[in-house]
């Protein structure tokens, strides 16, 4: 399993804002629950939902209904591409 460069990106940002609002200790224990959700996925790669809206091999995994995973599956190598907000719009990611 690998996270791409815009989930280490968007787990940064995720990061450096509640640090900004909560403190370091309260914004590291949160990434560290974000990354443990991630890290099932290499046990159940198949767990997340598939969406119709989606490229194909695309999945969602929601983390305490405020995030989205987005990740593919090539049979068991997982990506995740993507670590956003459960508010905000993602087909415009997949846009070509």
């Amino acid at each position: 399993m690998r996270l791409n460069p815009l989930a280490d990106d968007d787990l940064y940002s995720l990061h450096r804002w509640i640090r900004s609002e909560a403190g370091d200790e309260i914004a590291d224990a949160y990434i560290r629950r974000v990354q443990a959700r991630i890290a099932t996925l290499a046990d159940f790669p198949e767990r997340g939902a598939r969406r119709a809206n989606l490229p194909a091999g695309i999945r969602t995994l929601s983390f305490e209904r405020r995030l989205l995973i987005i990740y593919s599956v090539d049979g068991r190598e997982v990506e995740v591409m993507r670590v956003i907000s459960t508010a905000r719009d993602i087909e415009p990611l997949f846009d070509a």
